[in-house]
């Protein structure tokens, strides 16, 4: 039988209110610590990102504890993106084969629903207004501050979970030890939140997709929500022609929007309101090694690997750190923490760092290459050939969104890919180019390459 462990999770976001239904269902009793007060009281989400995009590596991670279909219920599948040009014509582009979605979901209600789960279990207890000060690594003793009273307290639990986010306090004190590596890079793009409301009798767009504005050196997104709004995010240069500095005034703004997107501007009654008490977020990736101290504390989530968003993995990413160092647990009873933890962490660093890659090279796609028609055949073509030889090509944005494949896996697949798609669209001006003889010659021998290659590698 497992060791019953006293733990503590820093952070009650999404990752450390279900890494806390992980624990205890293995047996441990766990505390929660976090620093604002309880999301079921509050009014807001001091400025985060208020729905996410949840695909099949979240979904395991939820069904692992049988929330799946309860989530399902308030979240809204989405089939595609649909591509917003400069003069409002649309494009819809499918995610992947028939029946294949990812869903928006509430960032807030997910983390409620993850709550009060949690706190009906006797081995689950929350503590909110708890912001940790200082975490002594050596001795598993972490320094609070009661945000409410201005009090001090000091807890020592037997193992301690670093879920508290991009810039996380546990982490902190793991940079301070000897050997740590630590990077962290941001772009020069930041994002702004914004509102399409709703119309009457629902939404005013396409309620099932992933709207996207892509301007080249800008973008905005929109992801549905129940109550039938839209959330948009603007994608935006910090300096430059057109960018947050260079909107100074409402006059500024509404001027741009006019201009870049004419068919979403009429659909924002509250734009300049919105853009301008609204905070500009950062984007932000960090790397960093090892993700444990002595088999007493560990990272997991964004605390680990903090990535930027266009790949819509970062919970996903988090959700299955969980799933993950669950399946190790299974059959581990309590003995050497410090190879368990160093065991997750060797596994899970490789892939952790590919998403993080992926996602940067998603923004540059999303933002670039989603409006050109030439990218546009390209994807028709790449799904031909995933129909044609479906046990051998899979396509990266698949691989990513729709299998649990490692990311690591992933990117070298996808690199693989990008290259044998170079060498097939020299010989394609349009899709029905795809079946001349030419091109299945090329594609055949290609694949064929592809496929003793895999070999070689098992």
């Amino acid at each position: 039988m497992t060791e019953r462990k006293n733990t503590a999770i820093i952070g009650a976001g999404l990752v450390g209110s279900l890494l806390s239904l992980y624990l205890a269902r293995r047996g441990h009793k766990v505390d929660l610590y976090e620093r604002r007060p309880d999301l079921r009281k509050a009014t807001t989400e001091e400025g985060r990102s208020i729905n996410l995009a949840l695909s099949d590596r979240g979904w395991r991670a939820l069904q692992g504890i049988g929330i799946a279909e309860e989530v399902r219920k308030v979240a809204i599948p989405m089939h595609g993106r649909m591509m917003h040009d400069e003069q409002g014509k649309l494009t819809f582009q499918p995610y992947g084969k028939e029946g294949q979605s990812i869903y928006s979901v509430s960032r807030g209600g997910l983390n409620v629903a993850l709550m009060n789960i949690s706190e009906h279990n006797p081995d689950i207890t929350y503590h909110f207004n708890r912001q940790a000060l200082d975490v002594n690594l050596s001795t598993n003793k972490v320094q609070l501050r009661n945000n409410e009273s201005g009090e001090t307290e000091t807890i020592q639990p037997d193992v301690l979970f670093g879920a508290d986010g991009a810039f996380s306090v546990v982490r902190g004190a793991m940079q301070k030890t000897e050997r740590f590596n630590y990077s962290q890079s941001y772009l020069e793009y930041g994002y702004k939140e914004l509102t399409i409301p709703a119309a009457p009798g629902g939404w005013a767009i396409e309620k099932h997709a992933l709207h996207i504005w892509p301007r080249g050196n800008y973008m905005m997104i929109a992801l549905p929500n129940i109550d039938g709004s839209f959330t948009c995010t603007l994608f935006f240069p910090y300096e430059g022609e057109r960018s947050f500095a260079a909107i100074r005034n409402e006059e500024d703004l509404l001027q741009f929007f006019a201009e870049a997107f004419p068919d979403a501007a009429p659909l924002m009654p509250d734009l300049a309101q919105e853009y301008f008490d609204n905070p500009t977020g950062s984007l932000v990736t960090i790397k960093c090694f090892p993700w444990s101290y002595g088999g007493k504390s560990l990272l997991l989530g964004d605390a680990s690997h903090a990535i930027t968003p266009f790949y819509g993995q970062g919970m996903n990413a988090g959700f299955e750190d969980i799933v993950v160092l669950d399946q190790l647990l299974e059959g581990f009873e309590g003995g050497d923490w410090e190879a368990l933890f160093d065991r997750f962490e060797r596994s899970r660093k490789p892939d952790a760092d590919a998403i993080a890659d992926l996602a940067v090279m998603n923004f540059i796609e999303m933002r670039d290459k989603v409006a050109d028609p030439r990218f546009l055949l390209r994807k028709q073509v790449e799904s031909r050939i995933s129909a044609q030889y479906p046990d051998i090509w899979v396509p990266l944005y698949s691989m990513v969104t729709f299998t649990d494949l490692p990311y690591a896996y992933a990117l070298e697949a996808g690199l693989q890919q990008d290259q044998i798609m170079n060498k097939v669209m020299r010989y394609i001006k349009r899709i029905a180019d795809y079946d001349t003889p030419q091109v299945q010659q090329v594609l055949e021998r290609q694949l064929v390459q592809k496929e003793k290659l895999k070999k070689y590698e098992k």
